[in-house]
């Protein structure tokens, strides 16, 4: 019989335990959460910030914080009230319910950590053309005489943003037969001589006298990620615009960068970008 009693009381004990409960209450300030209180226990209010201030509707509990927590502790058997909790973010609703049984109280309630959003794949936005023509560099021409070529290739401005160099130019056809406008290729051009600084012509393109100044001791292929032209073809006396989106090397000196276009029948079509 002993025995049998000794069972009961650690059957009621267990089941009195498993009653006990820790919640976990929701990040939102519009909702209210009850909490169930015993007489001679704490029910503890554990948040994700430090507490500012609290208040409570009666002095039927004791309530006092600490840092991130909040102990709650009823003094009378049948008494309610609301409690509310201030953190630098926002303010908590709770409603303290008359002492009852331990078995169902709310020892611990934590705050629940806020969703965190999940990841959508989505790629980075690319830049607009408004915010490509208002943001850009303009170019300007280093030249002393005007071309004279059938094929002029002229670079008007850039912009520049996450390693990207984003470079508009246009393209006119002034000679006497349909000229075919591709994306070009572009090269740097290590090392290169000129019998002036660089630095003074930084965003500038090397008109054709200027350019055939240039000592070009070798070239590398830059990466071009994309382009775009206008036009693709072109009759006598059309011109078109076109872009072409670089991934450049950083550099502290200025660099010389060769845009090749395809060739016309007679010359080369090439552009020099001083950057």
């Amino acid at each position: 019989m002993r025995r049998f009693l000794t069972i009961l009381i650690i059957a009621a004990a267990a089941t009195q335990l498993l009653a006990q409960k820790i919640d976990r209450e929701p990040n939102d300030p519009r909702q209210i959460v009850h909490l169930k209180t015993a007489l001679n226990h704490l029910t503890v209010i554990e948040l994700r910030e430090p507490v500012l201030q609290v208040a409570a509707g009666s002095q039927s509990f004791k309530v006092e914080w600490r840092e991130n927590k909040v102990f709650v502790q009823p003094t009378e058997p049948d008494a309610s009230t609301n409690l509310f909790v201030w953190t630098s973010s926002q303010r908590l609703n709770y409603e303290l319910e008359p002492a009852g049984s331990v078995a169902v109280m709310d020892f611990a309630v934590d705050q629940e950590l806020p969703p965190q959003p999940k990841p959508t794949g989505v790629k980075p936005q690319e830049p607009s053309p408004t915010e490509v023509l208002l943001s850009g560099q303009p170019v300007r021409l280093e030249s002393a005489k005007p071309s004279t070529k059938p094929v002029e290739v002229r670079i008007r401005d850039l912009y520049e943003k996450d390693g990207r160099l984003l470079v508009r130019y246009a393209v006119r056809n002034n000679s006497s037969h349909p000229y075919e406008v591709t994306t070009p290729r572009v090269y740097l051009l290590p090392g290169v001589r000129y019998p002036q600084s660089l630095y003074g012509l930084v965003d500038s393109q090397l008109g054709d006298r200027e350019a055939s100044r240039l000592d070009i001791k070798e070239q590398s292929p830059v990466s071009v990620i994309e382009g775009h032209v206008q036009s693709s073809h072109l009759q006598p006396g059309q011109q078109c615009l076109g872009l072409v989106a670089l991934r450049v090397p950083p550099s502290k000196e200025p660099i010389v960068l060769r845009f090749q276009f395809t060739n016309d029948d007679r010359e080369q079509v090439a552009a020099f970008l001083v950057r």
